[in-house]
């Protein structure tokens, strides 16, 4: 409570508050004597030596928590702090203390400017340059336990974001004919690739029209893929493709820049851990847009095996060609339509297949119903 002694002399103004000097967490309970001549504020406490704190030099902290007290600062000391609990005492200060609210102003504008556009640059650079070499290396010495664990999560948070009732994820086809069918397709191309893993392929229930891999050995097939292809051929053409991603390591590059990625924005911009980055990163691998050297790689990759399996690499130029113009219908995936150079990628494909090359018979009709009826 403020006490004004009036005599024939005024006496000064007498308020008080909890005094932090900096040198002690502990407050310190100080008599604070209004010198308007001096324009200054003495700050007394009980047994110690005080301070003046100027009038022009006083500020209010700004974003205080409660509005049961007030917290003062100097301008020129960051240390100090007034505690005022009374408002009588704040107003008593206010009346002399003019420039409370003032901001300090901004030192060396241009140099701040400076050093905020080289901290943007460096983030764009670790997430554009430095994260895609780490992820390249790292690929290489994980562990394949730990890549299987990887896609096993991975295909599980696909399920859960493409399930649109919400019930335990997106439902996995697994009609037995046709999963007889998808596995000797599986059998005819496996002995000719050399995969660091053993191949897990899944059929999932959804109308997209897009096969893709996922770290640790897993090719994923979507159902509308399965409904738009016309011939066993050319689902074996987009399995070989995938295949070389699996051999290659792609998606698990794929997937460990997306967590750098997040992990790097997390630290600047909130908590991106967790389910909010295994999302971004199924969402990546779902629509992998890899470049043209990865998927030129994936597709000679496919040429040899196809040759091999004697099967006709030209069977996923057909399916491109059909594809072609239907994909803002279709939904087909980024990294099999939206690529500028899809025409060479048919042409190689037909070079590809030696002419006039008679090729034996991948499955029955009756098996290719089957696993076009794999997901009813």
């Amino acid at each position: 409570m403020s006490v004004i002694h009036v005599g024939a002399a005024a006496e000064p103004a007498i308020a008080v508050g909890m005094w932090l000097p900096g040198d002690s967490a502990e407050p310190i309970s100080v008599r604070l004597e209004m010198d308007d001549t001096a324009g200054q504020m003495s700050l007394t406490p009980d047994g110690r030596d005080g301070t003046k704190w100027a009038y022009a030099n006083i500020r209010r902290l700004a974003d205080q928590a409660g509005g049961d007290h007030t917290i003062l600062h100097l301008a020129d000391d960051p240390v100090q702090r007034l505690i005022i609990t009374s408002k009588d005492d704040m107003d008593l200060i206010a009346g002399r203390a003019r420039q409370l609210g003032k901001r300090p102003r901004l030192q060396r504008p241009f140099a701040m400017m400076g050093w905020g556009l080289a901290a943007v640059g460096s983030v764009v650079l670790i997430i554009t340059v430095l994260i895609p070499l780490l992820a390249n290396q790292l690929a290489d010495w994980l562990p394949a336990e730990g890549e299987k664990a990887l896609g096993d999560v991975t295909l599980e948070q696909i399920r859960g974001a493409l399930d649109a009732d919400g019930f335990g994820g997106l439902r996995i086809c697994d009609d037995p004919d046709g999963i007889a069918a998808l596995t000797q397709i599986q059998d005819r191309l496996a002995p000719h690739a050399d995969l660091p893993y053993p191949l897990q392929v899944t059929v999932l229930d959804h109308p997209m029209v897009n096969a893709f891999a996922l770290p640790g050995g897993h090719v994923v097939f979507f159902d509308g893929l399965l409904q738009r292809t016309q011939s066993p051929e050319e689902v074996a053409a987009v399995f070989a493709h995938e295949m070389g991603h699996v051999e290659h390591r792609d998606a698990t590059r794929v997937a460990l820049r997306s967590a750098g990625s997040v992990g790097v924005l997390g630290l600047l911009f909130g908590d991106f851990a967790g389910g909010a980055l295994l999302l971004f990163a199924s969402e990546r691998l779902i629509q992998a847009d890899y470049n043209r050297t990865v998927e030129a790689d994936a597709d000679s990759y496919a040429y040899r095996v196809l040759l091999a399996a004697d099967l006709p690499p030209s069977a996923i130029a057909t399916f491109f060609e059909r594809m072609q113009g239907n994909e803002l219908n279709l939904g087909i995936a980024q990294h099999f339509m939206s690529h500028p150079e899809l025409g060479d990628r048919i042409q190689a494909a037909r070079d590809a297949t030696p002419e006039d090359a008679v090729f034996n018979e991948l499955l029955t009709p009756d098996q290719w119903a089957s696993l076009q009826q794999i997901c009813r």
